[in-house]
């Protein structure tokens, strides 16, 4: 059922996503909101969330365990020359309004907060669209604009001194199941050989399902993967990976991915197929 607060969904009528706006979490968990659960079109559920392995992950969403100091990941903070700390530094996303809500999508506006201020302003546009009997694409985008007077800055435990750990940003939390899923790109496979790494698309794949993820501007598309397969089932687009990023006053940073959901384990070329369909259409 669709509420204010948790719209669903739908392609070609079939519900494949509930979005949550407002998540009543614990202030340590960064709440914000989230897609889950997000499913294939047979029904398959493909995100998961708060997971006993990290709580704080949450389905399908946007989160920064960086913003000048303040933590929009959740759990603890990566602190240079010390390792994860539990902090008092946790911010959050909050929703505003939709600008447009239809069943197969919407544009929503929100403030990202913290210690009583507002950091960012973020307009997220999110589009659902068939592509197949048995795959569709969640076209999903966000655009940070920095409404301080000053100057900020985006970054990652690695930027911070973990090294492997470039997480935030675009983040997808799926299935865990009994096996690790597979990951490829155009060119590699294995969570090795492609975490950390640049590709025009990304597949995991399931037992039953797949997922390929796509850049669909140069700038997403120059951002390398963060990929997790043996520790837990994770994607996420890079946005610092080895600099800080900064956003001057005023400014914003925009990031694209479309992600293609599809029933069944997809082939290197299946795979980048669907992508050139869901980027193009």
């Amino acid at each position: 059922m669709t509420t204010p607060d948790s719209p669903v969904l739908r392609v070609a009528g079939r519900p494949v996503g509930r979005y949550v706006t407002r998540p009543e979490l614990p202030a340590r968990f960064s709440p914000r909101p989230f897609l889950h659960p997000v499913t294939t079109l047979s029904g398959t559920a493909v995100t998961e969330l708060s997971p006993a392995d990290h709580l704080h992950h949450l389905g399908v969403g946007v989160a920064v365990p960086d913003v000048e100091g303040h933590n929009f990941w959740g759990g603890r903070t990566f602190v240079r020359d010390q390792g994860p700390t539990e902090l008092d530094n946790h911010g959050a996303q909050r929703h505003v309004a939709f600008q447009l809500r239809d069943p197969d999508g919407f544009v929503q506006e929100l403030r990202w907060m913290a210690a009583g201020g507002e950091l960012l302003r973020e307009r997220r546009t999110v589009a659902a669209t068939e592509l197949t009997g048995t795959a569709w694409a969640l076209d999903f985008t966000f655009a940070l604009t920095n409404t301080t007077p000053g100057p900020l800055t985006i970054g990652s435990p690695a930027t911070n001194g973990r090294p492997g750990a470039a997480y935030g940003g675009f983040f997808w939390r799926a299935r865990k199941e009994d096996t690790a899923p597979d990951v490829l790109t155009p060119g590699a496979e294995g969570e090795e050989a492609v975490h950390g790494r640049p590709a025009d698309w990304l597949a995991l794949a399931g037992t039953t399902w797949t997922l390929v993820f796509a850049g669909a501007t140069d700038a997403t598309r120059r951002d390398p993967w963060f990929v997790r397969t043996a520790e837990y089932p994770g994607v996420g687009s890079s946005l610092a990976h080895t600099e800080r990023v900064p956003i001057p006053p005023g400014d914003t940073l925009v990031r694209r991915i479309v992600t293609v959901v599809a029933d069944g384990r997809l082939g290197r070329d299946e795979a980048a197929a669907l992508v050139r369909k869901a980027v193009t259409q």
